[in-house]
Order: C-alpha cells, then structure tokens, then sequence
C-alpha cells in the first residue's frame, strides 16, 4: 500500500490550495483527489471539532482508508496530499516522522496577519463567522479554542511559524523541508514552481495553467448567489452530477471558481491596524523565523 513521499503542511490561507491546484497538473506529480485528509493530525476522537461548518469531522483517520487516497498513483515520481492543519496542530510532526519518515515537506507561510484576516475573511465569506469585526473575532478566538472549534478559527494562534515549523527542523533533514514565502509566489509564481519542482525531482521545466485562483476569500455580494453556487455546485444534488458526468474536472472546476469569485468583494485590512496587530503578536515569532530560513522579512513589519 502507497504512503506519500511528500506533504504540503501549510500554512492554512496562505496559498496552499493554489500550490495543490498547479502542482497536480503537473504529469510527474500526483495528489490525492480529497486535498486536505488531515490524517497525521487528528483520530477518530480528536477530529470531532465543533465550530460551525467544521470540515475537520471528515478527516481520513483510518490507514487503510488514507492508503487507499493514492490507490491511482501509476508512473509519478511525486506522490502526496496537501492538509494545512499538519504546520499548525500538535503532535502531527510526530506522526509523520512515525509513519513516513524519508517524507520531502513543503510549506507556504504568508505575514501572519494577513493570514489570520484571510482565515476570517473566509469564514465570513462561507456564512460561518458571526461577529462581522475582526478585532472583536479575535477576542471570541480563546473561548472559540476552548470550545475546540477547528483551526481555520485559530486566527492568531495559527500564525506562530517559527515555533511550529522548529519541530520539523528538529525531526527532519533541513533539506528535506522547502519553504515558500507567499509574497515569492504571488509574484513570481514560475519561478516558486520551478524550485519546487526541482525539489520534488520532477521535471523543473512544466508550466500550470495559473489563470485561475482558488479559495479566494471575501465578502460576497450577494447572499442568495452564493448560497445558490453551495447548493448546485458544492453539495450532492442532481445537476451537480449531471456536470460531473458531462464536463471534465478542469472545466468545472474553472467555472465554479469563476463564478464564486466574481461573487465576491474585497474589504481590505487596513495597514493601521495590520500593523498594530503585527506588533501585539508577532515580533518575536517574526524575528525567530527571520533567524530559521536565513531570510530577511521586514517587509511583514512595515
């Protein structure tokens, strides 16, 4: 039976479902068709969260079930899944090294307030996230915690990376984990693949069709659109398997990403508070990672 031969561990809203969408057009790279199985961080117990709409419930926690994820792989040099929960949850690192220790590790970190706005941004977007004030969302975020809502609520505590990403370095080869600055990506997207690429052994030279965004958070502008495009085309129902039968999965995918985005308005952050923010949490976390990668990222404190 198939275990992966690498991961793509996170960071949750920082890009990972854009790196899931153009390294699994990749013909050297396979990826699991569920994206986020999450099976190295929670079991049957743990994976009972209790946030609104939590998706966390339906992790793959059985081996053979999550083996069973990579039963189509043929002839790929790469083979693996990307679960951004395994960055941010306790104990996954351990699992991991368990189970498949000579596993190549790839995560994506975004200036961590811009990621946990992202994160609420895409609760609001989704209906779930009741309080429409992000200061005040962060203040509910211990209770939220307590409560043992999922971690897409964790806002701030998900963007700890020098403390989280340490247990990788501690267990791993460094040259066996590659770090991804989503500001590297949104701008020269290429380029981030090509290492990537590299780093996997596969082809450096393949280019993805990148026209297309996924997972973009926002506000929608209308709430009968967007409750409209979850009911035809994100939960069962007859036309959404008519479209499965009669478009391939490229095809609807482009549509029903296109038709959600368009969907949806962004409501900036401001740099005030972004700053603010910045400073209360994360200058010592920030100075840490700055120290781990070798990387210079004041460009997150200004």
């Amino acid at each position: 039976m198939t275990m992966p031969n690498f991961l793509v561990i996170g960071a949750a809203k920082a890009g990972t479902s854009a790196l899931y969408r153009y390294m699994q057009q990749h013909p050297q790279v396979y990826l699991t068709p569920k994206k986020e199985p999450h099976y190295f961080s929670y079991d049957s117990r743990t994976k009972m969260t209790n946030g609104p709409g939590d998706t966390i419930p339906h992790a793959v926690t059985d081996r053979i079930a999550y083996q069973a994820l990579f039963d189509d792989v043929s002839n790929e040099l790469a083979y693996g899944e990307a679960s951004p929960t395994y960055l941010y949850v306790q104990g996954a690192s351990e699992r991991i090294l368990s189970e498949v220790p000579d596993v190549r590790l790839i995560a994506i970190l975004r200036q961590p307030v811009d990621r946990a706005y992202s994160a609420y941004m895409h609760v609001v977007r989704d209906g779930r996230e009741t309080i429409l004030d992000f200061q005040e969302a962060i203040q509910q975020e211990g209770n939220r915690v307590e409560a043992r809502w999922g971690p897409i609520w964790h806002y701030i505590r998900g963007g700890y990376y020098h403390s989280q990403l340490l247990s990788y370095y501690h267990k791993f080869p460094a040259d066996h984990i590659h770090v991804v600055l989503y500001d590297d990506f949104k701008s020269s997207p290429q380029s981030v693949l090509r290492s990537l690429f590299a780093f996997l052994g596969v082809d450096e030279g393949f280019v993805p069709d990148m026209s297309v965004r996924p997972n973009v958070s926002g506000v929608p502008r209308s709430g009968f659109v967007q409750s409209l495009i979850f009911r035809l085309f994100m939960k069962p129902n007859p036309l959404r398997a008519l479209f499965r039968w009669l478009l391939p999965e490229n095809t609807r995918f482009r549509f029903t990403t296109a038709a959600r985005n368009r969907n949806l308005r962004k409501v900036p952050l401001s740099a005030d508070l972004r700053g603010e923010l910045t400073r209360k949490y994360y200058l010592d976390d920030i100075a840490g990672l700055e120290t781990l990668l070798d990387r210079d990222l004041s460009d997150w404190l200004t």
